[in-house]
């Protein structure tokens, strides 16, 4: 792990002396040929110090998770330390067990590499430099959004691809799960599953679920509807542009560099008379 300790004397923030403080951590840490693999030729001292700071943050999760935990749980995720794109935001990090433990679909744990422990916290040797996360990285690899991953249209990835400060980031995207779209009579095809899809993202936003409020009308969705929020105790509902209500967000703020989506268990519907 010498390349790791390297970059984290060159990255902004003291990050050695983050890491020696109470915790408890969790630190991803790659190894020295994940970090060889990154930098593909370029040298530490190429990469902005800020932006490494960010990248190695991403890579600390300010809790204690053995492997045994996140094993249990399967898939989910968990908040990192790096900095997401608007304040008090932090990017999320998803782990899946589905084979061996991955994370963001990118590292591996190594043979042998989990739970190393340590006196404020735990190791996991990872065998990939885990990148900052857009919301094509969450929603290709989370399974639930299988299904959603299958229909995007080249056009929409690259679009939900655009970097932070750039026109039309952030988004705020709304993903139905792979059961949400086989509920459907018949799947939508063609321009009918561009609006469909549209219909699911709001452009120049990063909406998280304390901005939301019982009643609330969305901005215009890049289809051109709005969405409206509904409020029970601390969970919230849609009513999408064609009328339908009560589809439910079941897992909000999975925060990425340029945008944030929030899972849903069902498809929203466009009005179908504009």
């Amino acid at each position: 792990l010498s390349s790791l300790v390297a970059a984290l004397q060159a990255a902004d923030g003291d990050l050695p002396s983050v890491l020696q403080g109470d915790g408890p951590f969790t630190v991803l840490a790659p190894t020295n040929a994940a970090f060889d693999a990154y930098l593909d030729g370029r040298q530490l001292g190429d990469i902005p110090t800020d932006e490494l700071a960010q990248v190695l943050l991403n890579h600390v999760i300010s809790d204690e998770i053995t492997s045994r935990e996140l094993i249990n749980a399967v898939s989910g995720y968990a908040s990192s330390n790096a900095d997401g794109p608007t304040a008090g935001t932090k990017l999320s990090l998803y782990f899946n067990t589905d084979s061996g433990l991955t994370f963001n679909g990118q590292a591996d744990v190594t043979q042998g590499g989990a739970d190393i422990i340590a006196s404020n916290g735990t190791i996991h040797v990872v065998d990939a430099v885990i990148t900052l996360p857009t919301i094509v990285t969450f929603a290709t690899a989370d399974s639930q959004l299988d299904t959603l991953e299958s229909v995007l249209t080249t056009d929409i990835i690259n679009t939900l691809g655009t970097a932070n400060g750039t026109a039309p980031a952030p988004f705020t995207v709304f993903g139905p799960t792979n059961e949400a779209f086989a509920q459907l009579s018949e799947a939508p095809t063609g321009d009918a599953l561009v609006s469909v899809l549209l219909h699911h993202v709001i452009a120049g936003n990063n909406i998280v679920s304390s901005d939301l409020s019982d009643g609330l009308e969305s901005p215009v969705t890049l289809e051109g509807d709005i969405l409206i929020f509904s409020e029970d105790g601390n969970s919230f509902s849609i009513t999408d542009g064609s009328g339908n209500e009560g589809i439910d967000i079941s897992f909000v703020n999975i925060q990425a560099t340029n945008g944030v989506i929030h899972i849903i268990d069902g498809v929203l519907i466009p009005d179908s008379g504009n």
